[in-house]
């Protein structure tokens, strides 16, 4: 779902690839920011706009993943013709919701629902770094999740890519730290 746009509730969005850009999401809303604030302002609205419901573990719990997609884009004179030259780079900015023992958390209904397509799609994006990482697999299973499609050429591309965990010191969180 697109949380920048005004029916971001109910309208579903389609994955879609073109040789020239890549894996995309059809019809997202851009949004042209000229400074940090800017930026920080979309971010804000967007982050506003998640799903998030109380479980046992988290009262504010996220109950999908997020990702906000900057593209930066530079124009400068080329020095030997003084055309402009313009580079263009993609910033991934990925929350994903968090894997949690559906035991513990008490989720019924569409929490459990919810809590199955995010383990899901977390052990898909396990898959995809394990196969990346083995470097013997013929096949990377990017296909399996939309997140890991969407990841696509952030995770096997020419990225560099920097994953920050939140893990807690509790014994009694022991298993999804681990499994973080």
């Amino acid at each position: 779902r697109d949380l920048l746009s005004k029916d971001h509730a109910t309208k579903r969005l389609e994955i879609k690839e073109r040789p020239d850009t890549g894996v995309y999401v059809k019809d997202l809303s851009p949004f042209v920011c000229k400074s940090q604030s800017e930026i920080e302002h979309v971010m804000k609205v967007g982050n506003q706009n998640r799903s998030v419901g109380a479980t046992k573990m988290n009262e504010h719990s996220s109950r999908s993943h997020a990702i906000f997609i900057i593209t930066v884009e530079c124009a400068r004179p080329d020095p030997k013709s003084g055309e402009p030259h313009i580079r263009v780079g993609k910033l991934n900015l990925v929350d994903l919701a968090g894997s949690e023992r559906q035991a513990k958390t008490g989720a019924t209904g569409d929490r459990l629902k919810e809590a199955t397509k995010i383990n899901l799609s977390l052990s898909a994006l396990g898959n995809v770094i394990s196969a990346l990482v083995d470097g013997k697999s013929a096949h990377i299973p990017y296909r399996d999740s939309k997140l890991t499609r969407l990841l696509q050429d952030s995770l096997g591309g020419n990225a560099k890519t920097v994953m920050v965990a939140n893990i807690g010191p509790a014994a009694f969180n022991y298993e999804e730290s681990l499994t973080t």
